[in-house]
């Protein structure tokens, strides 16, 4: 045999044993289904009512309903770095929803992450998270779904570059970052944290967006609720695990249940997406699940922040003009935040050693000045009071300065930021 020879057997070795390994890490933990999907699926009251809980637990509707369309009836788009992805239709219509499937089905998709005809489904659809839902609430889940009204609505094609549109990518995906498995509970901590546990890490998959993601939209297990930029929304979700950041481990359990069913808590309030899951999930939760998820969160982070100091620049020379700063904040910001950031309780959050203010990542603070915003309207705080749009009154250099002052200012001892790092973020907006 030739050398040439020898060179492309190896290569085809290679190949196949790699196309082995590929194959077998996506058959991990496979559920088995029968061959013939049952279209009658006995249930009850009791289990129907569960299933409507777990959905709003895992905020099902936000991504399976388009904006002005049935509930449940799929068709949203969801943009991505690799293309638009269109959710499925979820109500029992036999031929363009989930009316022809089975709990076995269903169970599949959520445990697997694959639908019913075994095509592999998109990490868009948290099933990494998912996965860690148990048989018996994923079949609660199944029931009240089968309880909707039935719309017939065919599901649209995703809108994918190639080669991120072909199973096999999607496969060698699977294979680098996803591991099947149902939550096993830590038998080294008590009944409440693990329940905490499940609704963070499984259906409230808080994972999917405060954690980092790498150039192919992976995330690793070690890295988990430490904080990342939501793709295509520009939004950094942030650090649950940093005192810094998000992390609550100096928080009484009262505010943290507060903040997930209001919005708002004692200097803080949500705001962007995450005012959407605290809008369409959080708030519906139980005092039990959300004290639960309050002993978790609590348990993620140290429960002594450090003073941050400041990464660059020299105190006695700031790099912004600091009296043009001065004077944006008395004239934009300081009848709501106060003279001295010191905020109005029960209405504006203090920006006085606020941590969304000093923490590393700026993009939430220019998301704010120059979109404004709203905490959600919720049961507990039905008028959230809101912050307008600066996007037509500032320019970059005037947004720079702005945050800058907020960052250096009352004892905040956080680095300034430049127009360019503004104007990066305003165009990410414009795309």
């Amino acid at each position: 045999m030739t050398t040439k020879a020898r060179i492309v057997w190896g290569i085809g070795l290679l190949a196949v044993g790699l196309a082995a390994v590929i194959w077998a890490l996506n058959v991990r933990d496979e559920v088995e289904v029968e061959a013939k999907s049952t279209v009658a699926f006995a249930s009850t009251d009791a289990l129907v009512a569960r299933g409507a809980y777990l959905a709003l637990a895992g905020n099902c509707m936000g991504c399976h309903t388009a904006r002005g369309g049935p509930s449940y009836a799929g068709g949203l788009g969801i943009a991505t770095p690799f293309g638009t992805v269109y959710t499925s239709n979820l109500t029992p219509d036999a031929h363009t929803g989930i009316g022809s499937w089975s709990p076995a089905n269903f169970w599949r998709a959520m445990h697997n992450g694959r639908s019913k005809s075994g095509r592999l489904l998109y990490p868009a659809f948290p099933y990494t998270s998912y996965t860690q839902v148990s048989r018996e609430d994923s079949d609660a889940i199944f029931a009240y779904l089968r309880s909707l009204p039935a719309v017939n609505q065919p599901n649209r094609a995703h809108a994918l570059d190639f080669p991120f549109s072909s199973q096999a990518a999607l496969a060698v995906w699977r294979a680098l970052y996803f591991t099947p498995g149902v939550y096993q509970p830590d038998k080294g901590q008590a009944a409440e944290w693990n329940r905490g546990a499940y609704l963070v890490n499984g259906l409230g998959h808080c994972s999917a967006c405060h954690s980092p993601r790498d150039a192919l939209g992976g995330s690793r297990p070690s890295l988990a609720l430490a904080g990342g930029l939501i793709p295509m929304q520009n939004w950094y979700a942030p650090s649950l695990t940093s005192p810094h950041e998000a992390g609550v481990g100096e928080w009484d359990r009262s505010q943290i249940v507060h903040l997930l069913k209001t919005g708002v808590a004692p200097g803080a309030s949500v705001s962007g997406p995450m005012a959407e899951v605290v809008l369409q999930s959080t708030q519906h939760l139980n005092q039990p699940d959300l004290e639960a998820m309050a002993a978790y969160l609590k348990t993620l982070s140290s429960p002594a922040p450090q003073p941050q100091k400041r990464a660059t620049g020299d105190p006695a020379t700031p790099s912004f003009n600091t009296q043009e700063a001065a004077k944006l904040y008395e004239q934009h910001c300081a009848q709501c935040h106060g003279v001295q950031g010191e905020g109005v309780a029960g209405a504006y959050p203090r920006l006085a050693g606020n941590r969304a203010v000093t923490m590393a990542a700026t993009d939430n603070l220019v998301q704010m000045v120059l979109n404004g915003g709203y905490a959600p309207a919720t049961a507990g705080n039905p008028r959230p009071f809101g912050m307008p749009p600066f996007v037509l009154v500032l320019n970059d250099s005037e947004v720079a300065a702005l945050i800058s002052h907020l960052r250096t200012s009352w004892g905040n001892r956080a680095s300034a930021i430049t127009p360019l790092e503004v104007n990066r973020i305003r165009a990410r907006q414009a795309h």
